[in-house]
């Protein structure tokens, strides 16, 4: 059963988080950018030559790892699934850097028996040196087996304020971005080693035909495309990224990602995959400077 208390009052301890060039290169290879070589704004990304950090690369730095597996938790860690993300930056990205990180559990909802629990994480990143606060980020996690935990004496917390629906128009803008079948494997080496990505046996117990994308790698995806429809490839422009993961991509399929101007640098995101009819990504939010 889930432990209400020791969930919500977990001590994650400042996490230290150094990276290099490399490290921030690796990340967007992850995303599949750099599949033109001759492409000048994609190389920013995966060149030393005037490199630049993609903004969702903040998901990957400072990280716990997968906590959840902790038996303190009491967590039904094996059903758990991520539900949506968020990333604020208030500064661009350095390309390196050494950056301290700071996770706190905001809330635990109890969904009820058969329904699920919900659980927020907040992350702070802050620049070692200087302290400056770099970006924030809010992780929903559905814990789909520890819902009805609350029956037993723990507490129960308001759930997360809902994203927005996408318009119930045409979209303004759609990019599509290919998959490589090897994207998953390259993108795990930024630090998501869930053997689900990567080990068939493990994908098919899962449920899957084969390993599947990471969610986190689909969102970096969304911020790629916007940078490639919208902001000139300039990294510094996004300011915020949220959405809802509502399936898996399997490595090798093309995904769509649909963008709709609310103006004022706001756009709404759904992402698709059209071969299974698929949304992979609704409800997204982004923010533009």
């Amino acid at each position: 059963m889930l432990n209400y208390e020791a969930v919500r009052h977990w001590d994650f301890g400042a996490i230290s988080h150094a990276y290099t060039q490399r490290d921030t290169m690796l990340y967007a290879l992850g995303l599949g950018m750099g599949a033109d070589p001759l492409d000048d704004g994609e190389l920013r990304f995966v060149f030393e030559k005037d490199l630049q950090a993609v903004p969702t690369m903040a998901t990957v730095l400072g990280s716990p790892g997968f906590w959840w597996r902790d038996p303190r938790t009491g967590a039904s860690w094996v059903k758990l699934v991520h539900g949506e993300q968020t990333v604020r930056l208030f500064r661009p990205l350095p390309v390196a850097a050494t950056l301290v990180a700071t996770n706190k559990v905001l809330s635990i909802t109890d969904k009820g028996e058969g329904k699920g629990a919900i659980a927020v994480i907040e992350r702070e990143l802050r620049d070692e040196q200087s302290g400056e606060v770099l970006a924030t980020g809010r992780n929903v996690t559905f814990l789909r087996g520890d819902g009805g935990y609350s029956k037993l004496g723990g507490q129960s917390d308001p759930g997360p304020e809902p994203l927005p629906s996408v318009p119930e128009r045409p979209c303004d803008i759609e990019v599509s971005l290919p998959t490589l079948e090897r994207q998953a494997l390259i993108y795990r080496l930024s630090g998501d080693y869930n053997t689900l990505h990567a080990d068939p046996t493990v994908a098919r117990a899962a449920g899957f035909e084969r390993p599947i994308l990471h969610g986190l790698c689909t969102y970096g995806m969304a911020a790629h495309a916007l940078l490639r429809a919208v902001c000139k490839y300039d990294a510094a422009r996004i300011r915020s990224v949220a959405v809802r993961f509502t399936a898996p991509v399997t490595p090798g399929e093309t995904v769509r990602f649909q963008f709709w101007d609310a103006g004022n640098g706001v756009f709404h995101l759904r992402a698709s995959v059209d071969a299974r009819k698929a949304v992979v990504l609704n409800n997204g939010l982004i923010e533009l400077a």
